[in-house]
C-alpha cells in the first residue's frame, strides 16, 4: 500500500512518526524551528525513497535513519557542523568541571551526551530521548543489534565515570 506510494497511507505514518522524528531532531540541533524544518525535509526524502523502503525493520528505524542523514547534511552544508561539535565538547568540559550547577540551564540528558562522541551520543538519543529498542536503533544505524547494545553499554559507562556516577547493578 505505502510501497506504491499512496498518500494517504503515507499520511497517515507522518502522523504516527512526526514528534518522534521532531523530538529526535530537535535533541541533535537544540534549535525547535530549525528541527520542524529538518523534519519536514525528513519526511520529503522518504516520501522519495518509499519504494526503497522493504518492510523489513520498523518504520521508525528507518525514518529516523533518514531524519539522522537529513540532520548531518544540513549541518555540513552549513558549515556548523564542527563548530557544534566544538561546542558541545567545550560544553562538556565546562559541565564536567562544574557539573552542580545548572549552566546554560542544560537538561541532564545534555549534559550527559556532551561527553560523548557522535556515534554514542545518537544512539543514545535514539535509546533514551526517542525510546527505540536495540533492534529499532540497529535498523536506523545499520549496525548489528549487538553493536548497539555494546555502544550503549560503553556510553553509560563514560557517561558514569566523566559524572561519578556509582552504578548500582541488582543481582
Amino acid at each position: 500500500m505505502v510501497a506504491s506510494q499512496d498518500t494517504s497511507a503515507f499520511g497517515e505514518l507522518v502522523r504516527r512518526h512526526q514528534s518522534q522524528v521532531r523530538n529526535f531532531l530537535r535533541k541533535l540541533t537544540r534549535d525547535e524551528s530549525l528541527a520542524d524544518d529538518l523534519a519536514q525535509d525528513c519526511f520529503m526524502h522518504a516520501w522519495d525513497k518509499i519504494h526503497a523502503y522493504s518492510g523489513r525493520g520498523t518504520f521508525i528505524g528507518w525514518v529516523l535513519k533518514i531524519a539522522y542523514t537529513t540532520f548531518l547534511q544540513s549541518w555540513r552544508k552549513s558549515g556548523r557542523y564542527q563548530e557544534v561539535l566544538r561546542e558541545l565538547e567545550q560544553r562538556g568540559a565546562a559541565v564536567a568541571d562544574d557539573c552542580v550547577t545548572e549552566s546554560d540551564e542544560l537538561s541532564d540528558l545534555d549534559k550527559f551526551l556532551s561527553v560523548l562522541g557522535e556515534q554514542e551520543r545518537v544512539i543514545m538519543i535514539y535509546s533514551y530521548a526517542c525510546g527505540l529498542s536495540h533492534r529499532e536503533i540497529s535498523d536506523a544505524t545499520d549496525l548489528p543489534a549487538g553493536t548497539v547494545k555494546s555502544i550503549i553499554f560503553r556510553a553509560k559507562v563514560k557517561i558514569r565515570n566523566e559524572f561519578e556516577i556509582e552504578n548500582h547493578q541488582h543481582g
